[in-house]
């Protein structure tokens, strides 16, 4: 049976550098992986911008029809919909875009996503604007959920600082995760950790799961 991972959060909560990572994963285990790029509002940061990464690992991408051209405009594929409807195994992934204008797009793919089984996680990072405090995760999920016509069934946290991350940032963060599962009511499923950092921060963080930095800002 196929199963469906939805990735969704705030901007710049780390949407995209954590579906690369399950999708690489996942692929490195013997799994179909499809990722599709739902995000047509963001026109940095994107999924479509790894297709040499994604195909080294075997992994479909489904880029919006003008991705990786000088066009911005919010154009869905078709394939979108074969990939959901077809009943053979494997996993897919969608990045979806940020907050509930992003999460709009998804809403188009409710119906067929809501027919089966599906996860969908939401992204918080205690770093990023306007989603400093726990309960400021409740408001923006409500409006995600709202937007999409579907449910979180967990959250993740993705607490970091980019290139600045320290181990202690990621522990200063950890009760910020738990407070956020809790008081949305979700189980927190796992924290992310960037690699570089794993062995560090082994046995002092629950439900660990380390994280290949594959998106970088121009300037990085």
């Amino acid at each position: 049976m196929k199963k469906i991972i939805i990735i969704c959060g705030h901007y710049g909560c780390g949407k995209t550098n954590l579906s690369l990572n399950l999708a690489i994963e996942a692929a490195k285990d013997g799994q179909q992986v499809v990722l599709v790029d739902l995000d047509v509002v963001n026109p940095y940061f994107r999924s479509s911008e790894y297709g040499e990464l994604l195909s080294e690992y075997h992994v479909r991408l489904i880029a919006p029809v003008y991705a990786n051209s000088t066009l911005d405009i919010p154009s869905l594929s078709p394939a979108i919909h074969s990939v959901l409807s077809d009943e053979s195994d494997g996993l897919v992934i969608i990045d979806a875009g940020g907050d509930d204008v992003g999460a709009t797009a998804l809403g188009q793919f409710a119906r067929e996503i809501s027919q089966g089984p599906y996860e969908m996680y939401y992204v918080v990072n205690h770093y990023r604007p306007l989603s400093i405090e726990a309960e400021d995760t409740v408001g923006l999920l409500r409006e995600i959920e709202f937007a999409s016509r579907l449910k979180a069934t967990g959250v993740v946290n993705n607490s970091h600082l980019k290139q600045e991350t320290r181990a202690e940032s990621i522990l200063e963060a950890v009760p910020y995760g738990k407070e956020a599962a809790q008081k949305l009511g979700l189980p927190l499923c796992f924290t992310t950790v960037p690699d570089f950092l794993e062995n560090e921060l082994q046995g002092k963080v629950e439900n660990l799961h380390p994280v290949k930095v594959y998106v970088r800002s121009p300037w990085e």
